[in-house]
């Protein structure tokens, strides 16, 4: 039988481990991310490693509050309102590099993708550390994202050196990830700071890109369960779906919250359950198409596409 990952709520240890090289489980504000020392290749290597994850895909370098993040990227100034604004917070930033960032963080290209998230124990965690961050997604590379430490264990077992417990994550999404460029802002990840809350801010319109991947979650398929994700319109028509399947004895539940932040809080532990009690397929209504509902939306499309 494997072993689990030793999963603490001890700061100062998760920073020693992280400062030797190692990997480790963290948490933030949206989901548990898999850490290891930016400036250390080969500890950035085994994250893409342990997860199976495409070297070629750029990850987010996570940033305290006590350093001066322009040591890493050239902000300009929409970048500069927007971190002084939405940081810390569920927001990440893709800018040009400096020499800092190695091109092992980078996927192979010029511009970092740069967050600041908000839990206390990560803010102390980053503090402790002497260089960004890096810290994808702690599950295998397309799969669920985890929300709790113990979905980290899960899906990680001991390829993890540890995992700091910082309890269930707030939000449950990833973070929404802009591109800011001087001409146009743009968003290639929606989440839980929406296109609304941005455009509002900046006073200027900010549009949704669906273009080639180049941020983490643009992918067509990720964030998703064994079982088959059937998308529908409303919680009625996922009932007609439901009692269709059940009349063919084929395993189903419906994914449906009224309330879209419990929605997506919910949204990742409802997959999991689902895997684990081999549910066949999982009929989501899909929440309408605003606010964070836009993200739930993204997730939801890129779950059900095909693998």
């Amino acid at each position: 039988m494997s072993h689990s990952a030793k999963i603490t709520t001890d700061v100062e240890y998760v920073a020693d481990v992280l400062n030797r090289g190692g990997v480790a489980g963290i948490p933030t504000e949206t989901v548990y991310g898999l850490g290891a020392r930016a400036d250390l290749e080969n500890s950035v290597h085994r994250i893409f490693d342990i997860k199976g994850r495409p070297r070629n895909h750029p990850l987010i370098a996570h940033v305290g509050d006590s350093v001066d993040f322009r040591q890493w990227a050239h902000f300009n100034s929409a970048a500069e309102k927007l971190a002084e604004h939405f940081w810390p917070g569920p927001l990440t930033l893709l800018l040009p590099k400096t020499h800092r960032v190695g091109l092992w963080v980078t996927g192979g290209r010029n511009t970092v993708a740069l967050r600041m998230p908000r839990h206390d124990l990560t803010l102390r965690l980053l503090s402790l550390v002497n260089d960004p961050v890096v810290a994808p997604s702690a599950n295998r590379f397309g799969k669920v994202s985890p929300t709790t430490a113990h979905h980290v264990a899960n899906d990680l077992g001991n390829d993890v050196d540890c995992i700091l417990d910082g309890g269930p994550c707030e939000y449950g999404l990833e973070s929404t990830i802009i591109e800011c460029n001087e001409e146009n802002i743009t968003v290639l990840r929606p989440g839980a700071i929406t296109v609304q809350d941005i455009s509002e801010f900046l006073d200027m319109s900010v549009s949704l890109d669906e273009g080639e991947s180049r941020a983490p979650g643009m992918l067509l398929s990720h964030y998703a369960p064994n079982a088959e994700i059937r998308l529908v319109q409303t919680p009625e028509e996922a009932e007609s779906v439901q009692n269709d399947l059940h009349s063919r004895d084929i395993s189903s539940r419906i994914l449906w919250f009224e309330d879209a932040s419990q929605y997506a809080t919910h949204l990742y532990d409802f997959l999991r359950q689902c895997d684990f009690n081999e549910t066949s397929v999982v009929v989501a209504v899909l929440p309408s198409d605003f606010g964070i509902g836009t993200a739930i939306r993204d997730r939801l499309y890129k779950a059900a596409a095909a693998r």
